[in-house]
């Protein structure tokens, strides 16, 4: 269960960084088009990604043991460089997104841009399968239960953020909320970082 919910936080905290890809899912959510197949295809391809990271990584561990710990370190620099990018935007502010005007797409091209947004987008590989990857590494024998953790909070995160947009919308027109939600991002990312320097895998919220 710790495993679960270790994958379960980072996993979210990761996905929540505001990018091209969740930009995109929230102006279709404020559109109320094809939400549905875009989250299925964000959050299918986000569970390919985390399984390919986790199965991959520990499979080198054991054959190299000398991965996890370089990995475990890239992994610490990653987080804190992360954080502080977040800190940067939170500081800085005057990011806002609204929906985008004009008439309705049609799915081809819609899933076309969703599919680009998502597989060309190096922050996405980064995140699932060498972050996660890495940090699944720290769980011997429960990487399956840390992959399902961080496919869960893909899963949750996408349905949320594409259903729940509408709800969103005169909120997430205000820089001021995007602040808020940046600064919580980064203060994750240290949290992580510190926990992993500290000597062991990152603590699951609630779990002491």
């Amino acid at each position: 269960m710790n495993a679960a919910l270790a994958g379960f936080s980072l996993g979210f905290s990761l996905i929540l960084a505001i990018g091209a890809q969740n930009a995109f899912v929230l102006r279709q959510g404020l559109r109320r088009e094809h939400v549905l197949a875009v989250v299925l295809t964000c959050a299918l391809s986000d569970a390919l990604l985390i399984a390919a990271g986790v199965a991959g990584f520990g499979a080198l561990a054991g054959a190299a043991p000398w991965l996890a710990p370089v990995m475990l370190y890239g992994g610490v620099v990653f987080l804190l460089i992360y954080g502080a990018l977040a800190l940067r935007r939170a500081w800085r502010g005057g990011a806002a997104l609204a929906p985008a005007a004009g008439a309705p797409r049609a799915l081809g091209p819609v899933l076309a841009a969703c599919l680009l947004f998502t597989w060309a987008n190096p922050h996405v590989w980064l995140d699932t399968v060498v972050l996660l990857g890495s940090v699944a590494a720290q769980y011997p024998g429960q990487g399956l239960a840390f992959g399902g953790g961080a496919v869960t909070a893909s899963f949750v995160f996408f349905f949320s953020l594409g259903y729940g947009a509408r709800l969103l919308a005169p909120l997430m027109a205000r820089p001021g909320s995007w602040r808020v939600l940046e600064a919580g991002v980064g203060v994750v990312m240290w949290a992580l970082a510190a926990a992993l320097l500290l000597g062991g895998p990152p603590p699951a919220p609630g779990v002491s």
